[in-house]
């Protein structure tokens, strides 16, 4: 077998154990190609207990500037016992395999199609440092500097990274250097190098940033003009709140030295929307961030704010479930329990962002649109957007952009017209509001969750609910015209196909749909970036014969919030879904896509469209995509 040969465009793959620091030598090596202007995707796919289990961290190198997973391992560092096989057998015909060769695997452990490069870390650890602890550290410090020479990487990239991290730290600094080093040095004495797959100085990243989802949208929060974040820790969200109390602390300190915020953690997941509800009833601009388990008990006060029509933001980092589900995997499985969200007729609107980019824009766009619409507003993130770093255009804000607080009464408001807090004035269903304390007199009125008349009296007449449920209705369809519009990428030929795809599915429909071109299958796709949907994108499902909808959940939620809110037939419609935790890769939806373009020729009979009976979905990983080894119990 050809061993691989590839520069700057290969997938690496560590197996580690959870707890032995290899997270940090790990982020080096993906941050140490980045400095050498390559782009580079990281992705840590590690378990929810605290030390033991098995973790990996993939690296997708790309000077194309694919980001999403491609599938496939050219590379695997395989350190973990546990997984070996699974490991062994994740890697590439022609690939490479690099283990600790301190106890030396038997010929029939390995693979005959790969190339086998052994170097004995653990004995070389043992021989330089006394201390176990520093052993199992710096172990992963000497692979790196291995793989340097190996990759053909500069080494004084990774230095200058060792001495960003341990500034201040001589001590520190002296021995990391001292163990990369002794990676160097035995890797350039005993093994052949550089490898066919290496690393070359390039310029392809530019001006973009390296930033994860999380940090994003806790800033985000903060030029958006938060000012109150009630929260309960939960993975994958919690970075988002620690984000928030950081830039707080920076940006919301006035002259006096007054802290101008107020976070709050709370008791739980029901105590933290409250607050969230409360404040924003009060006029502040209020958010908490969680995940699915904490949307779940937040559903009654969701409802509420719904139906009293309070603004509120929510930031919510999926995650895999359902019930605990996979705390540390990531999919896209909220959408109609967040659509939805409560008991009784509820519609939310959603915000889908692809990036940390739009993690940091949409935070601050769901701050307006909360208030311009009076209502829950969710940011549906994810973990692979949220915890992973990620390479962006820069984060930019317009100072001159002012806060939309939409309609609010004014004390001089209140006594030149009348205010009727549920009566819809101008037609697009969203009333006016007062905040507390605005007149002495004129503009109270008693929030209530129970049905009211326009004029906030209690009421439980069948024309008053009508009235406030018809008019929260048009508010909604207001809503599809103030949210953030979906992304046409058109084929480079005419065709009758198209791809329906969002949030994080993103960086890998990219690379699919160029190499769905490659293969002459054209595709238009259409990213969405909110709901409700505007009627964008009704139309580009019309213009199309067969569209395929990409999601990362197994009951395909998108494509039922397009049938059930757009009246599509649901035909139309084919769904494309991958739910094993992990992040959807490029391959998989070429291969998906591939799959059912050729069933729906075979099965439509010359000129005519293809047969709806031809095949319904795609849901398990074609063949030839190995299958990612369990690290959760």
């Amino acid at each position: 077998m050809k061993p691989i040969e590839a520069i700057n465009d290969f997938v690496i793959k560590f197996a580690n154990v959870n707890g032995s620091g290899s997270a940090s030598a790990n982020e080096l090596f993906a941050k140490a190609i980045l400095r050498m202007g390559v782009p580079v995707s990281p992705r840590n796919i590690f378990p929810s207990n605290i030390q033991g289990l098995p973790t990996w961290y993939e690296v997708r190198v790309s000077e194309q500037g694919y980001l999403g997973r491609r599938g496939g391992t050219d590379m695997m560092v395989a350190l973990n016992p546990q997984t070996w096989a699974a490991d062994l057998a994740e890697i590439e015909p022609g690939g490479y395999l690099f283990y600790d060769s301190t106890r030396p695997r038997a010929p029939e452990e390995l693979r005959a199609d790969i190339t086998v490069i052994g170097m004995p870390l653990t004995e070389i650890c043992n021989a330089v440092f006394a201390d176990p602890r520093q052993r199992q550290l710096f172990k992963n410090i000497v692979y790196l500097g291995a793989l340097s020479v190996l990759l053909d990487m500069d080494a004084a990239a990774i230095e200058t990274l060792l001495g960003e991290q341990y500034k201040g730290k001589e001590k520190l600094l002296a021995s990391n250097v001292q163990a990369l080093h002794l990676g160097r040095d035995f890797a350039r004495e005993h093994l052949a190098h550089p490898l066919p797959i290496r690393v070359q100085r390039a310029d392809r990243v530019g001006q973009r940033i390296f930033i994860d989802g999380n940090t994003a949208a806790g800033l985000g929060a903060v030029y958006g003009g938060a000012t109150v974040c009630a929260w309960y820790p939960i993975t994958p969200s919690t970075s988002v709140a620690e984000a928030f109390m950081q830039y707080c602390a920076k940006f919301r300190i006035d002259a006096e030295g007054r802290h101008n915020y107020a976070i709050v953690q709370a008791e739980d997941e029901l105590a933290s929307i409250g607050m969230v509800v409360g404040a924003g009833w009060n006029g502040a601009r209020a958010f908490t961030a969680t995940s699915g388990p904490g949307i779940s008990l937040m559903t009654e006060f969701l409802g509420l704010a719904y139906f009293a029509e309070i603004p509120a933001t929510l930031i919510n980092v999926q995650r895999g479930g359902p019930s605990t589900g996979m705390p540390t995997r990531t999919q896209q499985a909220d959408l109609l329990a967040c659509a939805y969200a409560s008991h009784g007729d509820t519609k939310h609107v959603l915000l889908l962002p692809e990036d940390p980019r739009e993690c940091f824009e949409f935070a601050a766009t769901a701050l307006d649109l909360a208030d311009r619409l009076q209502t829950p507003v969710f940011v549906m993130s994810d973990l692979d957007i949220g915890m992973n770093q990620r390479l962006c255009a820069p984060l930019a804000w317009d100072d001159r952009r002012d806060y939309d607080r939409g309609k609010v009464m004014s004390a001089q408001d209140l006594e030149q017209r009348e205010f009727a807090r549920y009566k819809d004035v101008d037609g697009d269903g969203i009333p006016w509001r007062t905040l507390p304390g605005t007149h002495p007199k004129l503009g109270s009125y008693f929030t209530r969750g129970t049905t009211r008349d326009p004029y906030a009296r209690y009421s439980e007449r069948g024309p008053d609910y009508l009235y406030n449920m018809e008019r929260l209705q048009r508010k909604f369809a207001t809503a599809a015209t103030l949210v953030p519009q979906p992304v046409l990428q058109p084929a480079a030929a005419p065709t009758r196909l198209g791809a329906i795809y969002f949030g994080s599915t993103s960086c890998a429909m990219a690379e699919a749909l160029d190499a769905l071109a490659a293969a002459g299958i054209h595709v238009d796709a259409l990213r969405l970036r909110a709901f409700p949907f505007p009627t964008s994108v009704r139309d580009f499902i019309a213009a199309h014969d067969q569209v395929f909808v990409v999601e990362q959940n197994r009951d395909a939620q998108m494509r039922s919030l397009l049938v059930n809110e757009l009246e599509i037939d649901p035909a139309r419609l084919r769904s494309v879904l991958h739910y094993d935790g992990t992040p959807i890769t490029a391959r998989f939806i070429t291969q998906a896509i591939t799959k059912l373009a050729a069933n729906l020729a075979a099965n439509a009979p010359r000129g005519v469209a293809a047969a709806p009976q031809a095949i319904a979905s795609v849901t398990a990983k074609p063949a030839g995509q190995a299958a990612v080894p369990e690290s959760t119990p």
